[in-house]
């Protein structure tokens, strides 16, 4: 039942939630700005709470309580290195790929998403009409690059999950599910920059945003094997919470919070990061 609660809880984060994106992106693209700054930002905050003040201190109180080793600060450090650097290798691949989209980089197509149009690639398509073949295929590679990215994210979830002794019981409550929603809202512009390119590019809309959503799967699989390596032992916990925390802090500073800042020049992004971190801090604590 733990496994089919986690299949059922991180289906909703990864499918719905990237299909929810796709289907922005293929309806509604414009005047979005501040409000997906302001989501973007909120996010990173309560996923900044849950690493801080959850994944990264589980292991550590394990070790107080004697059943962890004393070198076990060194074992976070490392594992929250590895996630890091493993989402940031995804991370490369999707923007090496989706630069070939803008085939001439220069002051009026910068490589940075100074606002949601050029997050989403649509201000460019929207100039480029004709290369109805590129885009399709730029649409899919991009498809293929999120879905390898939703991987890790899924294993971020599966192993805050796995230390909740009774899913079932707590499926609504804890690090576990407070990482789903997360993820969930993290995925929504993930999946307006696959749609966009894929309907641009001569796709029909429903099939678009279907592909999308498919694109959130490996969110699922991912779930099921942090699961699973967190309760072989307290030492593949400690590693799985490591990994999930370093994935999630590359996911916060080296995405959430520099596209919100971009997307709004001004300082409510960062007050929308305080707040979150609050709200974060709450949820763990109660």
């Amino acid at each position: 039942m733990n496994y089919l609660a986690i299949i059922v809880i991180t289906f909703l984060s990864g499918v719905v939630g990237t299909g929810l994106g796709g289907l922005i992106g293929v309806i509604l693209k414009r005047d979005s700005n501040k409000i997906v700054s302001l989501l973007l930002s909120f996010a990173g905050g309560i996923m900044l709470a849950v690493v801080c003040f959850d994944l990264m201190s589980e292991p550590v109180q394990m070790m107080n309580e004697g059943s962890l080793p004393a070198y076990t600060p060194v074992i976070i450090v490392a594992a929250v290195a590895v996630g890091y650097a493993v989402v940031y290798g995804l991370n490369f691949i999707i923007d090496k790929r989706t630069n070939h989209e803008v085939k001439h980089i220069d002051e009026n197509h910068p490589q940075t998403a100074d606002d949601l149009d050029e997050l989403i690639h649509s201000n460019h398509l929207e100039s480029h009409k004709n290369a109805n073949t590129n885009l399709f295929m730029a649409g899919l590679v991009m498809m293929c690059a999120i879905a390898l990215h939703n991987l890790p994210e899924g294993m971020v979830i599966g192993a805050s999950y796995a230390l909740t002794p009774d899913i079932t019981a707590n499926l609504f409550s804890g690090s576990g599910f407070i990482m789903a929603i997360v993820i969930g809202l993290h995925n929504i512009p993930e999946g307006m920059a696959v749609s966009v390119p894929l309907a641009s590019g001569g796709m029909k809309r429903y099939k678009a945003v279907l592909l999308t959503a498919l694109s959130g799967l490996p969110t699922v699989f991912g779930a099921l094997l942090g699961y699973a390596l967190g309760g072989i032992s307290e030492i593949m916990l400690t590693l799985s919470l490591g990994f999930a925390s370093g994935a999630m802090l590359y996911v916060v500073f080296g995405e959430l919070l520099p596209e919100s800042i971009l997307m709004w020049k001004s300082k409510l992004p960062a007050l929308s990061v305080f707040v979150g971190v609050l709200v974060g801090f709450l949820l763990v604590m109660f």
